[in-house]
């Protein structure tokens, strides 16, 4: 009974700190979509759409590592930016400023250098129709085993 008793606490107390974990992720960094199109024009031979997304990253904090399914077109509205896309040196950008990312390329940097004020872009995301997400989370890489 004792065990049991411990056992639910244990869990318990791990499911609420999950829970704040993915709290504290979401007020880091918040999505919203704004507009969803369907275009004309391909994109790699496939019908297409642009996604326009607002997102909003606080003091501090940033994104988890991704990559977009098509090319991505970003202004940044308000506050400052750390990008870092593949393996190359990790930028700043400032309000008033854009960049461009390539189809695919790991976003592994994406985040509010500043300790006050939010940072704020505007997104152009053009992707395949039937692309599931805008941004696809990266898989963590998987640890050798050891033989």
């Amino acid at each position: 009974m004792n065990r049991t008793i411990l056992l639910l606490c244990i869990v318990i107390v791990l499911g609420a700190g999950g829970l704040m974990l993915a709290q504290h992720h979401a007020d880091a960094e918040r999505v919203k979509v704004l507009s969803a199109q369907d275009i004309i024009e391909k994109l790699d031979g496939k019908d297409a759409k642009v996604t326009v997304v607002e997102v909003t990253i606080a003091p501090g904090q940033g994104g988890l590592p991704h990559r977009h399914p098509g090319p991505g077109f970003v202004y940044v509205a308000e506050g400052e930016y750390e990008l870092g896309i593949n393996d190359l040196p990790v930028k700043r950008y400032k309000a008033g400023e854009t960049f461009y990312e390539a189809t695919g390329v790991l976003h592994r940097v994406s985040r509010n250098p500043a300790t006050k004020g939010n940072t704020r872009l505007i997104a152009f995301v053009l992707h395949p129709r039937d692309a599931k997400e805008i941004a696809v989370p990266e898989k963590a890489a998987e640890k050798p085993t050891e033989k």
